[in-house]
């Protein structure tokens, strides 16, 4: 603390405040562009992750932003968008959506305590594959549209097969939406500097 200075520690307050709300921010609208038309399994859940795993100093913070988040388009998606699909208001949806989340934002600390692009391109490919593994493992346990055998494990994920490419794709698009605009807004807005 500098003791000259009594506004400093207010000042570095309001600097991760601000910090805080853009993080939190752009990964709200990163989820809330769930609500736009767009390719099945393009979407922004990985690189909310990662990004929220890379950019907020309390890991309880990262873990909880994008999972909210998530919480909150699937509240939008389900109850308004695919309602007819459900009986009754829906207050919680496929569960292994969301531990494939929390286990996407683990490897964004592991991978992401330096951001590079390098290290980027990788997480978010690693990000897809574990998305992919635990979410269709999710599918076919449920035992709805696969036997609960080795032979149906792997029925299911060759079924899903075409959709990875979309998940691959949607990751790196939205780690370098939100990359990106986080590093421009930091250079460029001297509130976020």
């Amino acid at each position: 603390m500098d003791k000259k200075n009594p506004t400093f520690p207010l000042t570095e307050k309001a600097t991760l405040d601000r910090h805080l709300w853009l993080v939190a921010g752009l990964i709200l609208l990163a989820a809330l562009s769930r609500l736009l038309p767009h390719p099945y399994n393009f979407t922004p859940l990985g690189g909310m992750a990662l990004f929220g795993a890379a950019y907020f100093s309390r890991r309880w913070l990262g873990l909880l932003v994008p999972l909210a988040a998530l919480w909150v388009s699937n509240l939008l998606l389900d109850n308004l968008l695919y309602a007819q699909y459900y009986e009754g208001f829906v207050w919680f949806s496929n569960p292994f959506v969301f531990l494939s989340l929390a286990a996407v934002v683990a490897l964004g600390w592991l991978t992401l305590r330096k951001v590079t692009l390098p290290r980027l391109i990788g997480s978010s490919l690693a990000a897809s594959t574990l998305f992919f593994l635990i979410s269709n493992f999710g599918v076919w346990l449920q035992g709805l549209l696969y036997p609960k055998t080795l032979a149906g494990l792997a029925a299911c994920y060759a079924a899903a097969l075409p959709f990875f490419q979309n998940t691959l794709l949607g990751d790196l698009f939205y780690v370098g939406v939100l990359f990106g605009t986080y590093a421009f807004l930091r250079k460029r807005v001297p509130a976020f500097a």
